[in-house]
């Protein structure tokens, strides 16, 4: 193989952004991470400050959401909530995008509404994944996106929420890899439920892939590189990704 379980579990952002989920599922699934050695487990809000309570004095970083999942909020709601985040311990985040002004091509709002975010969250040491959601933009869309990251230092572009209509495709990972600039990393989300799927977006250039199927994906992949399986803490309930 030309790749190490570490390599591949260290691409993984273990999602837990079920709405329903409960909160012994949410500690379950904090465990799951730890027992997996993943990049970091992707929570919603309210639940950082608990998921970094787990996480302390691991390899494992605290990431949430922010404007999730459909972008809509005030760009004062959206600063204000990862505010909130960082306050709380969370050492990423992932930013969704105001989606009806990029359609719109409003790229001044967007720009506007990014850049006090990034800034912030540079200032607190953490790093922010800006969310595209591709399914709804076009290639234009994709490209114009990706020059705005790039000029604002964004240190991901991300290419869905998982609650879109579609998630991540080989063709927006390649495109998305094209536009940003090298400094820029790559995010893929949205329907991974696979290693091999995994294994294309590594091909491509991602260096993180956001899903709930973390325990599938690993296990297989511990398999093909002949390793012990883990006896890792039952999973959270799929979803989100």
């Amino acid at each position: 193989m030309s790749w190490t379980y570490a390599e591949i579990a260290k691409l993984i952002d273990h999602a837990l952004l079920t709405p329903a989920l409960k909160e012994e599922q949410l500690d379950a699934g904090c465990r799951l991470a730890l027992d997996y050695d993943v990049a970091s487990v992707c929570i919603l809000p309210y639940a950082v400050t608990r998921c970094a309570n787990i996480l302390r004095g691991g390899t494992v970083r605290v990431s949430t959401v922010i404007g999730f999942p459909h972008g809509g909020q005030h760009a004062s709601v959206k600063l204000a909530e990862a505010r909130q985040a960082l306050a709380d311990g969370c050492e990423e985040l992932d930013v969704v995008i105001n989606i009806s002004q990029a359609v719109s091509e409003r790229w001044n709002y967007l720009t506007a509404e990014l850049a006090p975010i990034i800034q912030t969250t540079h200032d607190a040491g953490q790093k922010v994944k800006v969310i595209f959601e591709n399914c709804y933009l076009t290639d234009a869309h994709k490209r114009e996106l990706c020059k705005i990251c790039s000029d604002l230092g964004a240190d991901w572009v991300k290419t869905s929420t998982g609650f879109g209509s579609g998630g991540a495709t080989l063709d927006d990972l390649r495109l998305m890899r094209a536009y940003a600039a090298p400094h820029v990393q790559i995010k893929a989300a949205g329907g991974l439920r696979d290693l091999d799927m995994v294994l294309a977006a590594r091909e491509l250039g991602a260096t993180r892939c956001g899903t709930s199927r973390t325990a599938e994906i690993l296990d297989e992949c511990r398999k093909r590189l002949n390793l012990t399986p883990l006896a890792a803490t039952t999973s959270a309930p799929a979803g989100g990704y």
